[in-house]
């Protein structure tokens, strides 16, 4: 024991502390990797899993406010087939290769079992195309369109009864291969008690299947407190419309009914608000982090294991 110490004693003081007698200069490291990632751009992928006329395509324009080409989905297709449009979107002077994924004809078939099987053969493709990709020995990360899916919206129906089958049975196939946030569609359908209760009958179903999705990262101090915040908010009840109205002297997004306006953008009408600042402005890059570190590594390992790789020791036996 008394060995380990003086060995530990030695290399400590062999390392020298430096004292700087002047300003270097690697404190501009920070703004060195903004200036370069701002000119490489940035890449999000969005996959929208719901049911035919949930609203997905109208959520997508009201959360980026643009409007994206679409046309109405069919309610007769044989399979689900999944549509990827790619965006380059530009705000300031940062650019965004933004990638939609839609699942078109999800849940209308007779047999639902292969709903939910295109959609993890979709996002194995994609980590299995950036896998080749990285074993080419002429390899170009750098230019490479990185087309794995960074985060998926589960939309779920606005019954007020609890989750489907269909839901959960997905979900639970999807939870190791992509960040899921659940959000209920359409809520100006549901009555403010009845939301509540809703949003605690999904949490406490996906808690009793094992159902794990997103949650906001609370390690970072200058996130912490509104992503704790948020995550309580979870699934968030969303409202999306292309129309906009008046109101004062600004146009806002919402839809009219006989009985009033919901503005898409009024915290006290939905949670769009918080779906668009948890999404876009806060974890946008750590969910493009998890995505590469946890869920790609996961489907890289076995992949890897399948082609006859596996790790040595530090002799190099197997």
């Amino acid at each position: 024991m008394a060995a380990v110490d003086v060995e530990r004693a030695r290399v400590e003081a062999s390392i020298r502390n430096l004292k700087l007698s002047g300003h270097v200069g690697f404190d501009s490291l920070p703004d060195q990797l903004v200036n370069k990632s701002v000119q490489n751009g940035f890449v999000f992928n969005i996959l929208c899993i719901g049911e035919t006329g949930l609203g997905k395509s109208t959520l997508m324009d009201s959360l980026f406010n643009t409007s994206f080409e679409s046309t109405p989905s069919p309610h007769n297709l044989p399979t689900v087939k999944l549509k990827a449009h790619t965006y380059e979107l530009q705000e300031s002077n940062v650019r965004l290769k933004l990638t939609i994924c839609d699942t078109v004809g999800y849940g209308d078939q007779i047999n639902k079992e292969d709903s939910f099987k295109a959609v993890v053969d979709y996002i194995d493709a994609q980590f299995e195309a950036y896998l080749q990709e990285e074993l080419k020995i002429k390899r170009s990360l750098s230019t490479y369109h990185d087309s794995r899916t960074h985060v998926c919206l589960y939309f779920i129906c606005p019954t007020g009864h609890g989750l489907k089958s269909i839901d959960l049975v997905c979900m639970k196939k999807l939870d190791t291969k992509v960040n899921i946030i659940p959000i209920i569609a359409k809520a100006d359908t549901i009555s403010k008690t009845e939301l509540q209760k809703f949003k605690s009958k999904i949490i406490s179903e996906l808690g009793n299947n094992g159902v794990h999705v997103y949650q906001f990262p609370t390690d970072d101090e200058s996130v912490s407190e509104i992503n704790t915040s948020m995550n309580a908010h979870v699934p968030f009840a969303v409202v999306g419309s292309t129309d906009f109205v008046r109101v004062g002297n600004k146009m806002m997004r919402a839809r009219q009914y006989p009985w009033g306006t919901v503005q898409v953008e009024t915290e006290s009408h939905c949670d769009f608000v918080k779906l668009r600042e948890m999404l876009i402005r806060t974890n946008m890059e750590d969910m493009r982090e998890k995505t590469h570190v946890r869920h790609y590594e996961l489907y890289r390992k076995k992949r890897l294991e399948q082609m006859g790789f596996s790790d040595v020791d530090a002799e190099n036996n197997q």
